[in-house]
């Protein structure tokens, strides 16, 4: 007899709990269609391309950033030595993707691209020498045969005007890359 009440409200129970829990789950109302509207329909964006032949890639730029212009400048590798302090043991190109606004007095975010042998990204990878003071390396954004493309790390600390338009267009992936003109 024990045991028939507690089955009984064990099972009393657990109905219970199953009406409160259905009760509780939404439900998908299907008296009207969802139907895309012209407004959901991705339309084409146009861009534009920065298109290097020498080390081997394109950039896919916003059609906002129509008359960019280009940077060169280098990044160093250092290690540290007892006597001599910082030492520089390595140096590659950088090319900076520069904003048609951008100007000395208003800089805006560029997008630097640092360029490596595949000899020298696995040196700086095994740690062989560091660039910069940042806790962590630059970031591959593609590699050919020849060369490695990083973005520095802490690129855009300075929060210039446009860092946030800079992230979206990285976040799109819009680096291709294909053989060097010249090789390494």
């Amino acid at each position: 007899m024990h045991n028939t009440r507690y089955f009984t409200f064990l099972l009393l129970t657990l109905l219970s709990l199953q009406g409160l829990i259905v009760g509780c789950t939404p439900s998908m109302d299907t008296s009207t269609p969802a139907v895309p509207t012209p407004d959901s329909t991705p339309q084409p964006v146009e861009t534009i391309d920065y298109h290097n032949d020498e080390y081997g890639f394109s950039f896919s730029l916003p059609a906002s950033w129509k008359g960019y212009s280009i940077g060169i400048d280098k990044w160093e590798g250092h290690t540290s030595d007892s006597l001599k302090g910082d030492v520089v043991v390595e140096q590659g190109p950088m090319i900076s993707i520069v904003h048609p606004s951008s100007t000395p007095q208003q800089p805006r975010q560029d997008i630097p691209i640092m360029v490596f042998t595949i000899q020298q990204w696995d040196h700086l990878q095994r740690g062989d020498w560091l660039i910069g003071a940042a806790p962590i390396g630059p970031l591959e954004l593609g590699r050919n045969s020849g060369y490695v493309f990083a973005l520095p790390a802490r690129y855009n600390y300075a929060f210039l005007e446009g860092w946030e338009e800079v992230e979206q267009i990285l976040s799109d992936h819009p680096m291709r890359t294909f053989e060097p003109s010249v090789p390494p």
